[in-house]
């Protein structure tokens, strides 16, 4: 190689680095390659969106519930809506930003209403001065400035935070998260139908599980309505539905159930070995989370996968799970267990055990693109809470729709959240 081929090819792989490199893009926004270190936070915002909204009435098919052994907490047998009509009515939600002094913005939602007070009241004042740039060390700042961060609405509100600040270092350099991360390992995230909601009595299910194959669903969830206070009656229902699933799809599809933590551990090796033949990929969340031993032991005893997770708050509490051999699939939720910084964080435990991850759909953005980042050995795929998201994003500019079973990876900056304002009718900032 002679030297101006050399220093030819040096050129071209200088270009390369700064196509890539923090300082290209400061440079592309004018800013000084020093403005990492010098931008602050200085101020969160809280909103509160409302328009009306105009739908069709439905009958809901709720899961069996820790609280339904108690005859008087558990619902009425499912009814069917006769003639449905079309209602009126209001839908809310609350967002997240995050403001800087250079005028870039982060945004992130909906929030959880329960974390808004600690939000407002606890979190806005520590941040503000931050540098919003430094993800991990205002992690594991707000990790360490309160003595219940570690868990329930204070973890939901780091969460909020977190993801916000993802969305806000995607626009700072111009990148949608998942490239911050690393990825994408897809073009396009495979979701699987999640049935929440939906009728389980015989005559639907097959109509329900046949529209979603057509749809290119290559996997459905559905949620087990009874549970140990229904007595046998409602445990021959529920091994009756993953009999009638399967027959209803053939082999090709995967099947998974969710108990939301209403069984006990008789109960679930009864119902896992009486299914174990129609080969359902994971069955969900059988007991509440902190009976650990239970679900060690019926993950030792039975050949179909554990899955559980959406309650787990940190990967110090998935690498307790998964030491303990107690599951097998990992759902935690970006939402709840301290945003994409923590659920990468525990990709990784996972990878540990050869375990998988697949988050928990409540909401998309924030999963889809750690899902999008990770090798699909450890994330496979994501969940699309099929009813809920048609109108959960109402006031989004761009919905995320999955087309063949899977979502479309956005090209924009961040998370690509950003509000349509002819969707709003009312904005409370609080």
């Amino acid at each position: 190689m002679n030297r101006r081929e050399f220093l030819g090819r040096q050129a071209v792989l200088a270009a390369g680095v700064l196509v890539w490199s923090p300082a290209f893009h400061l440079r592309a926004r004018h800013l000084p390659p020093r403005a990492v270190d010098n931008v602050r936070i200085t101020d969160l915002k809280l909103y509160k969106l409302r328009a009306e909204v105009t739908g069709t009435e439905s009958a809901w098919q709720g899961s069996v519930q820790p609280l339904h052994i108690y005859p008087e907490h558990r619902p009425a047998q499912y009814q069917p809506v006769d003639n449905p009509g079309e209602y009126t009515g209001t839908t809310e939600r609350n967002y997240l930003e995050v403001v800087t002094d250079d005028g870039v913005k982060g945004l992130y939602g909906p929030i959880d209403s329960p974390a808004l007070p600690i939000l407002r009241d606890q979190l806005r004042p520590f941040l503000i001065g931050k540098n919003p740039l430094a993800g991990e060390l205002i992690w594991d700042q707000l990790y360490r400035s309160n003595r219940h961060a570690r868990s329930g609405h204070f973890m939901m509100a780091i969460s909020a935070v977190d993801n916000a600040l993802w969305d806000l270092r995607g626009r700072y350099f111009d990148v949608p998260v998942y490239r911050l991360l690393g990825g994408p390992d897809v073009a396009e995230v495979p979701v699987y139908a999640s049935t929440l909601g939906r009728s389980v009595q015989p005559k639907d299910i097959v109509d329900t599980a046949q529209g979603f194959r057509r749809e290119g669903f290559t996997a459905q969830k559905w949620f087990l309505p009874y549970g140990p206070g229904d007595g046998t009656d409602g445990l021959m229902k529920n091994i009756a539905l993953a009999r009638g699933l399967r027959e209803a799809v053939g082999e090709g599809t995967d099947l998974t159930y969710d108990a939301f933590s209403g069984l006990d551990l008789p109960y679930a090796l009864r119902w896992t070995e009486a299914v174990a033949d129609t080969h359902p990929r994971w069955l969900e969340e059988p007991f509440l989370m902190d009976q650990l031993h239970s679900y060690a032991e019926l993950a030792r005893r039975t050949n179909i996968p554990i899955a559980t997770g959406e309650h787990l708050n940190s990967r110090w509490e998935a690498d307790r799970m998964l030491g303990a051999g107690a599951m097998r699939v990992v759902q935690a939720d970006p939402e709840w267990c301290g945003g994409v910084s923590e659920l990468v964080k525990i990709c990784t435990v996972a990878s540990l055990y050869g375990a998988q991850v697949v988050p928990h759909g409540h909401n998309l953005h924030a999963a889809l693109h750690v899902v999008a980042s990770q090798s699909p050995a450890v994330c496979p795929m994501g969940e699309f809470l099929y009813d809920k998201m048609q109108g959960y994003y109402h006031f989004g500019r761009h919905q995320l729709q999955p087309e063949n079973g899977k979502i479309t990876l956005p090209a924009t900056a961040g998370f690509g959240l950003d509000w349509d304002e002819a969707r709003i009718d009312e904005l409370e900032e609080g």
